[in-house]
């Protein structure tokens, strides 16, 4: 069992199996993109599932494959296949922008994913390109109808909400839980990512969020959906599916944190806001035996700081972009 120093048992690991992505969403990535790993950088396929296993050994039983986009690696089917065989393994999910869901998700299924969490941040479709930078909010719904059709149980969609962007649209995701099983969350805008896009006016507090959403009904522990993360839920009257709010700022969500983040070129990192981390890919490399990496997951956990530090100083916001850090 891993057991942070501040009583928090680690049982969670986000695993980023590219940094590569097939959009360039505005408050994520600049619009040329940025320099992906070179492929022999990556953690093969082996790697990934020789850091599970022993991830899982230590008490790692909950699994979220992210990325970049994840379904833009090759042989993701594969190599999923591969981890959902790891013993200890309770819950294996993958994060996605949806655009390549349609196309594989019965293989997915197939390969012993659970479910699945959709980015999607607008429902217009003159608006889709002009956040993610990309044409295919067709493509993007078409994988949410056909999770569900395949048996991703839950499905959720994450809306990053951006004041004078899309706040406007909170209404339309609430509506989407009345006519789809789906289960709608609102992220706080972060200030990570594309430099720049985060400021004060773009930022739309957790209280005006949830004073836009329309009455909501509180749900029981019972009644949550199935999941891994900080959101808290509540339910739309009439609503199929379930409402969420992660706020990384307005109200602090570390001390339930759970979790590692793994980066697809192999760095370990005790939290999303951590500048420093450990580099297994290395020490895998070397020859280094299962006891050593053993050692370095707990020493992670050791490292992990009693909240993060997001909120940016003097109006700087840390360099960095979560394809690269684990979405």
């Amino acid at each position: 069992m891993l057991i942070d120093p501040f009583g928090r048992r680690i049982d969670y690991l986000r695993l980023s199996v590219t940094d590569r992505c097939n959009l360039r969403c505005v408050y994520c990535l600049p619009a040329q993109g940025v320099a992906g790993s070179a492929s022999q950088d990556l953690l093969s396929d082996a790697e990934i599932a020789r850091l599970v296993g022993i991830g899982a050994s230590l008490g790692i039983s909950k699994l979220r494959i992210t990325g970049g986009e994840p379904l833009a690696r090759p042989g993701i089917v594969a190599l999923l296949r591969a981890i959902a065989v790891i013993p200890g393994l309770a819950d294996i999910s993958l994060s996605t922008n949806g655009v390549l869901l349609s196309k594989m998700a019965e293989d997915l299924r197939g390969a012993g994913l659970a479910r699945v969490n959709v980015s999607l941040d607008t429902l217009r479709p003159e608006r889709f390109p002009a956040i993610a930078r990309r044409r295919g909010l067709e493509n993007v719904m078409h994988g949410i109808h056909t999770a569900l059709k395949v048996g991703f149980s839950p499905v959720k969609i994450n809306v990053v909400v951006m004041n004078g962007v899309n706040a406007d649209e909170i209404p339309d995701f609430i509506s989407l839980t009345r006519r789809l099983p789906v289960h709608v969350r609102f992220i706080e805008l972060m200030p990570i990512g594309e430099t720049g896009f985060f400021n004060s006016r773009r930022w739309l507090p957790l209280r005006e969020i949830q004073a836009r959403c329309g009455p909501l009904e509180p749900l029981s522990r019972a009644k949550q959906p199935v999941g891994c993360g900080p959101a808290v839920y509540f339910k739309s009257p009439a609503g199929l599916g379930r409402v969420g709010f992660i706020s990384a700022l307005s109200c602090n969500f570390c001390g339930r944190c759970n979790r590692l983040r793994l980066t697809a070129n192999g760095r370990l990192l005790p939290c999303l806001a951590s500048a420093r981390g450990l580099n297994l890919r290395d020490c895998l490399r070397s020859g280094a035996s299962d006891a050593k990496i053993a050692e370095l997951l707990r020493r992670a956990v050791a490292m992990k700081p009693q909240r993060h530090q997001m909120a940016p100083e003097g109006g700087r916001v840390r360099e960095s972009f979560m394809c690269s850090l684990g979405g």
